[in-house]
């Protein structure tokens, strides 16, 4: 990652930037973590299960309280791919979204295998941890996009029609390359994303909240940063329902106190742009980080993606 932030940076803006990253890599599992276990219910059912104001802490979930999704676990094989491409950058054999690609196939292997494979020489220090080996329920476009060795591409996309979050969820970190121009974020977290969810919408949804973080590494305030996303997403077949959920929850937070049901109208169905928008929205309205993120997570959509974004 060196290399990308380049030689001119000082000690205080070198610390400033790690400080991003770890809150960024942080932020996604707490959110993760905490959304997990009320997945799929509705807010009287999380009401019911965790008292008036709903769940405010980390709950038990798959055994243990604290525990992340493969939401997170993709997130991790994202920074994987990246370390790797920068890595591989003066080798003349640069192609990030292969090197990206082959770090989801490293995860996918943590989905169907007992435990790391010694002999694998290639799967380095995060394919060997342990913990990482534990099926999270991973969609089926997850499963299917990454289940061979033949990567999606932006011609040829894995599931072209699906619309869900997930490619959303594990591409904070292209945001983090902040020596990049914004639209080159958004280039690559599209490809990146029709690895598994090919649909326009899906792909340009990981595009913008790419360059959303890309923004807020940099410096910019949230609002500057969605601004910025939707002047890039501009230029783009297919952006509109993007930029219209994103101008949506940016109108959603003068229409008076945040709440639940504002919180699940921007969701809709749970596709990738409703989720996003939802996730900006709680992002801008929230009081502080803990606020916020309890706002995302207790409503009836996909909460641990919510609350990971």
């Amino acid at each position: 990652m060196s290399a990308t932030l380049g030689a001119v940076w000082g000690r205080v803006e070198q610390q400033d930037f790690r400080s991003r990253v770890r809150g960024t890599l942080l932020g996604t599992a707490v959110g993760d973590a905490l959304g997990g276990p009320v997945d799929g219910l509705t807010l009287e059912e999380i009401r019911a299960a965790y008292g008036a104001e709903g769940l405010v802490d980390l709950g038990f979930g798959y055994g243990r309280r604290g525990s992340v999704t493969h939401h997170t676990q993709l997130t991790l094989f994202t920074v994987d791919g990246l370390i790797r491409a920068q890595v591989r950058r003066d080798t003349g054999a640069w192609h990030p979204p292969t090197d990206l690609h082959r770090a989801y196939l490293r995860w996918a292997a943590t989905q169907r295998d007992w435990g790391p494979d010694e002999r694998r020489a290639e799967d380095g220090w995060l394919a060997r941890e342990e913990w990482l080996y534990a099926r999270r329920e991973p969609t089926r476009a997850l499963l299917l996009g990454l289940g061979d060795e033949k990567m999606g591409t932006l011609e040829a996309p894995k599931n072209p029609d699906d619309m869900g979050p997930e490619a959303v969820a594990r591409s904070a970190p292209f945001g983090l390359l902040v020596g990049w121009e914004p639209q080159l974020v958004v280039q690559l977290a599209v490809e990146c994303a029709a690895q598994t969810h090919g649909h326009p919408t899906a792909c340009l949804s990981a595009g913008a909240y790419a360059v959303i973080v890309h923004g807020l590494a940099r410096g910019q305030s949230l609002d500057g940063s969605v601004q910025q996303a939707l002047a890039v997403l501009a230029a783009r077949p297919g952006h509109r329902p993007v930029s219209d959920a994103l101008q949506h929850a940016l109108g959603a937070v003068r229409q008076g106190m945040p709440s639940p049901a504002r919180v699940e109208e921007l969701t809709g169905d749970g596709a990738a742009d409703g989720m996003l928008a939802a996730a900006v929205y709680c992002a801008l309205v929230g009081e502080d980080v803990r606020h916020g993120l309890c706002l995302a997570v207790n409503q009836a959509g996909p909460s641990a993606v919510a609350g990971a974004l």
